[in-house]
């Protein structure tokens, strides 16, 4: 689902009432209310950009259920679907769709789907050096600086120059990026370079902190990276879809769709058709769409769900 569709009918009233409060926490989520019966050990494999969610949430769970374990493995959103099922892990954190060939195998292993659950909202950021005064970009210009194939069209842009920024003429450009196992190298390279290649002047790196880190190490550094992960090393550059008005990487341009960058995270399960998932995992992913759950996102520096949308996921895990 696009953003744009979150917002349409009567999931606006959730912004304007987001909006006028400094939390953008939805007044009507769920508090979270444990139940007895919990226990086992649970694991999750996939998502660095997941990762500090994943770990603060199962720090939230263990206070209401201290005998359960969780043991949370973040290498990359490509890890989830092997983990998913070789039966290794419960949950499969991702900051990009399974793409279909990913779903395919494990459809022909199961016989039905893994099934998507939408934890919270991120708004994919460029960053630039807090000091850098670059006042937007437009996805062309990214596809040009991050990209050698430059699949939407723009010119190759290697120096700050090429930017209008006169006084940095003659300044190549250094560039911060995630390495091939992340889900936010490959939506990065589907929604901003066309598919198309990154550039081999590209920086890659294991994690997320490790982008925006190397961009705030450098005043004439650009890096992606999801929202959660800012620093005040770093500030995030506005973004315009077509060269017209640029927007910001804030909670109401992500779900306005205004944003273009702006998109769901997610946690796969293997959950059987006509069968509630069990009663440990469930419980969690309860919990992650709670008041509480979504607060945690908000504290994490991502956008938590309105509470329509949380209801009517958690409402399809236990059926």
């Amino acid at each position: 689902m696009h953003m744009k569709s979150i917002v349409t009918g009567l999931l606006a009233t959730t912004i304007a009432a987001a909006s006028a409060a400094e939390s953008h926490l939805d007044p009507d989520l769920p508090a979270y209310e444990p139940v007895s019966g919990v226990a086992g050990s649970l694991s999750s494999v996939g998502s660095d950009t997941l990762n500090n969610l994943m770990t603060l949430w199962s720090e939230g769970f263990k206070k209401a259920y201290p005998n359960v374990t969780i043991s949370i493995e973040g290498k990359g959103s490509s890890t989830a679907p092997p983990a998913l099922m070789e039966g290794t892990s419960q949950f499969g954190p991702m900051s990009r769709p399974m793409k279909a060939e990913e779903i395919d195998e494990f459809e022909e292993k199961f016989g039905y789907k893994p099934t998507e659950v939408k934890v919270a909202i991120d708004a994919l950021a460029v960053f630039a050096h807090k000091d850098n005064p670059i006042k937007g970009l437009s996805l062309k210009q990214v596809d040009g600086i991050f990209s050698s194939t430059r699949k939407l069209g723009g010119d190759d842009v290697t120096e700050w120059g090429q930017l209008g920024m006169d006084a940095w003429k003659g300044r190549p450009i250094s560039l911060y990026g995630r390495n091939s196992a992340s889900g936010t190298y490959g939506f990065f390279q589907k929604h901003v370079l066309g598919k198309g290649d990154y550039k081999s002047t590209v920086k890659e790196q294991p994690g997320s902190s490790a982008v925006v880190q190397g961009v705030g190490g450098d005043l004439y550094a650009l890096g992606y990276s999801g929202i959660g992960y800012k620093t005040s090393g770093v500030r995030t550059v506005p973004l315009s879809t077509d060269g017209g008005e640029f927007y910001d990487a804030t909670y109401e341009h992500a779900l306005t769709g205004d944003y273009p960058l702006a998109r769901f995270l997610l946690v796969y399960v293997n959950k059987k058709p006509g069968e509630p998932l069990p009663k440990a995992a469930l419980e969690f992913l309860t919990y992650v769409l709670s008041k509480e759950g979504q607060a945690i996102v908000e504290k994490d520096g991502y956008f938590p769900m309105p509470a329509e949308l949380a209801e009517e996921v958690v409402g399809s895990l236990s059926k």
